[in-house]
C-alpha cells in the first residue's frame, strides 16, 4: 500500500499522469493551483517561453532542469496558465511513468477509436507537483508508479528507436530526424528493436581499434565476424530516416573520411591524431 509522503516543503498538487504529461513537454496549471501558488502574481504579464521572465527550474529525481511559466489570454474568459519544460525532462518522465507514456502511446495509435484508454486499460500513477516561489523552483516528485508487466522489455523498448518513431508520428513531428544512440556492451546486440537503416560504429576499447560501417539491419551485419576489429566489445548507431536511405553509403564513406583526419588510420591521410585509438576501416576516401 502507498504511504503518503512523510516531508513536503510547498504547497501541493497531485497530478494524475495523462498523455499532457508526454505530448506536449508542459501542463496546464489547473485554477485552484495557480492561487495557492500565487502564479498570477508573478506571470501575469508573461506570454512566451522567449520572455526571461518566463523561466523557472525543475528538480526531478535529483536533477535540475530548465522550465517556463507562460499565460495565454486571447480569445479567453480566464487566463491559462502552462508550465513547460526542456526535452530532456520530458524524456524522463516518460522513463519514470513508463506505463503510462506506453497507453498514451496506444491511444494515439487507435486514432480514437478507443472512447476512453483508462477504463479499457485500468490504472493510474501520480506525479506530486510542488512550488517555491521565492526561489522560482517546481519539485517534481513521482508519487505513485505502475510496475510494468514485463520491466526488462519496457526498460528496452522505451529506449528503442521504434518508439522514438511512434513518438514522432503521434506528436505530428516533421522534418528529417534521426535516432541517436549511445555505446552499448556487445552482449545487448540481440535486444536492439528497431535497428534499421543504420550508421554504426564498433569499438574495441583493450585494443584502441574503431570501426564505422553501415547496415540495412544492424543486428545481421553484426552477426558476421569482422577481420578489422574481430574483438569489439562496444556498439553504438543511428537510425536513418527513410529519406536517407538511398544515400546511406556515401554518407558512411564521409563519416570515415571525416574520422580519418583525427584517428591514425591504414592510409596515407593526415590526421590530427586527437586519441590513441586506430581507424580500423580498410577502406578509406583520399
Amino acid at each position: 500500500m502507498k504511504l503518503e509522503r512523510s516531508k513536503v516543503d510547498f504547497p501541493l498538487w497531485r497530478k494524475k499522469v495523462d498523455n499532457s504529461v508526454f505530448a506536449y513537454k508542459g501542463t496546464t496549471i489547473p485554477s485552484w493551483a495557480c492561487g495557492m501558488w500565487a502564479i498570477p502574481a508573478i506571470f501575469s504579464e508573461v506570454t512566451s517561453k522567449s520572455d526571461p521572465g518566463s523561466e523557472v527550474r525543475i528538480r526531478f529525481s535529483k536533477k535540475n532542469y530548465k522550465g517556463w511559466v507562460t499565460v495565454a489570454t486571447k480569445g479567453r474568459k480566464t487566463p491559462a496558465y502552462r508550465l513547460w519544460y526542456e526535452e530532456a525532462l520530458s524524456i524522463d518522465l516518460k522513463r519514470a511513468f513508463v506505463m503510462s507514456y506506453m497507453r498514451s502511446l496506444e491511444n494515439s495509435l487507435s486514432s480514437g477509436k478507443l472512447a476512453d484508454i483508462e477504463e479499457r486499460i485500468p490504472f493510474w500513477e501520480f506525479l506530486d507537483i510542488e512550488f517555491d516561489k521565492d526561489s522560482r523552483l517546481f519539485k517534481f516528485v513521482a508519487h505513485y508508479t505502475q510496475e510494468p508487466s514485463f520491466p526488462n522489455l519496457f526498460e528496452r523498448l522505451i529506449e528503442s528507436p521504434s518508439i522514438h518513431k511512434i513518438d514522432d508520428q503521434v506528436s505530428r513531428k516533421e522534418g528529417i530526424r534521426i535516432y541517436k544512440q549511445d555505446w552499448k556492451p556487445r552482449g545487448e546486440l540481440e535486444f536492439e528493436l528497431g535497428a534499421a537503416n543504420v550508421i554504426y560504429m564498433l569499438a574495441d576499447t583493450e585494443n584502441k581499434l574503431l570501426y564505422i560501417g553501415e547496415a540495412k539491419d544492424l543486428v545481421k551485419r553484426l552477426a558476421q565476424r569482422y577481420r578489422a576489429i574481430p574483438d569489439w566489445n562496444f556498439f553504438r548507431y543511428d537510425v536513418l530516416p527513410d529519406e536517407l536511405e538511398a544515400i546511406r553509403v556515401p554518407l558512411e564513406r564521409m563519416i570515415i573520411r571525416a574520422f580519418a583526419t583525427l584517428l591514425p588510420s591504414k592510409k596515407q591521410i593526415d590526421s590530427l591524431e586527437i586519441s590513441e585509438y586506430l581507424l580500423a576501416n580498410d577502406k578509406v576516401d583520399k
